[in-house]
């Protein structure tokens, strides 16, 4: 179902995925710890790939960071992990455990070393080092990692990840 170009069920598909992380992403949440940011995201990049994973990220981000008063974190703790894990998704042949793999790599080290200078220079946090938010961006990223992978795993098992992919390219 395509008009004009764009995947009318991807649309589709990629707002409910944004509704569902700005309802669930305050669960367990913490300042730099987001569990279920990264359950999205690698839900999101797994069924639909980089580029909406980037497209769902951003738009969760801005849309937390307008209504409920999250600081960029928001942004940079979500977009690299959201596209590396579509990217790793894709290069592996469809591993999940990769899609995994790029959501810890791209959030939880690329996104938490950039938070550093928009935390302290742009949002003027003091007390910070180059790393300060490593530990806390990998604790949410393997959280969430691994509700991704059980929950992702089980609808492979179910026959019905892949029917949902072949269906979304119809």
């Amino acid at each position: 179902m395509r008009d004009g170009g764009l995947n009318v069920k991807k649309m589709v598909l990629l707002a409910m995925f944004v509704a569902l992380g700005v309802v669930i992403s305050p669960i367990l949440r913490v300042e730099g710890c987001c569990p279920m940011q990264h359950f999205i995201n690698i839900t999101c990049a797994v069924f639909l790939g980089p580029t909406y994973a980037l497209a769902c990220a951003v738009m969760i981000g801005i849309i937390r960071m307008s209504l409920m008063g999250i600081p960029p974190l928001a942004l940079t703790g979500a977009v690299f992990g959201a596209v590396l894990s579509g990217i790793l998704y894709r290069v592996s042949g469809k591993k999940i455990l990769f899609a995994v793999l790029g959501e810890v790599i791209g959030t939880g080290i690329i996104g938490a070393l950039v938070s550093y200078p928009v935390m302290k220079f742009i949002m003027g946090r003091g007390g910070l080092t180059a790393f300060f938010y490593v530990p806390s961006f990998l604790l949410g990223t393997v959280i969430g990692g691994t509700v991704a992978f059980v929950f992702l795993t089980a609808l492979k098992h179910g026959k019905f990840l892949g029917r949902l992919q072949a269906r979304l390219e119809e």
